[in-house]
C-alpha cells in the first residue's frame, strides 16, 4: 500500500499500531512523549481518538494526518490516488516536502519512477 505522497504505509508504525504489538509500543510510547496521551492511556484509547491510519483514500476520521496539504491537493481536489498521476508533477510545493528527511526523498524518487512507466 502506497500514500499519495509515495510513502509506503506497510512500514508505517502508526498504520500497524491496532494489529501489531511492536508498532503499537512505539507509537504508544511516541504519543505520551508528545503529550498527546496520558501515561495511562494506550491503544484502545488511541483508535477511540482515531489517531490511527487506515490510509490516503481510506476513511478521514481514521487517517493519521486528514489535514495533509498532499493529500487535500492530490485526493480531494484532483481525484487522484498518488501525486506522479498529476500533469503539475513534480509541483515545487511537493520537492521542497522532499527536502525535509530522506524518507520523504525515498517517497519522490518512487513516485519519480512511476511517472517515468
Amino acid at each position: 500500500m502506497m500514500a499519495a505522497c509515495g510513502l509506503l504505509c506497510g512500514g508505517c508504525e502508526i498504520r500497524r499500531m491496532p494489529f501489531d504489538d511492536e508498532a503499537a509500543r512505539v507509537t504508544i510510547d511516541w504519543y505520551q512523549e508528545k503529550g498527546w496521551l496520558t501515561k495511562d492511556q494506550g491503544v484502545k484509547e488511541a483508535i477511540e481518538k482515531n489517531m490511527v491510519c487506515t490510509g490516503c483514500h481510506g476513511d478521514r476520521k481514521t487517517h493519521w494526518s486528514s489535514d495533509c496539504w498532499i493529500l487535500k491537493c492530490c485526493v480531494d481536489d484532483k481525484n487522484l490516488r498518488h501525486c506522479h498521476e498529476c500533469v503539475d508533477f513534480p509541483c515545487n510545493q511537493l520537492v521542497e516536502w522532499s527536502k525535509q528527511n530522506a524518507g520523504y526523498a525515498k517517497a519522490l524518487e518512487r513516485l519519480t519512477k512511476l511517472k517515468r512507466r
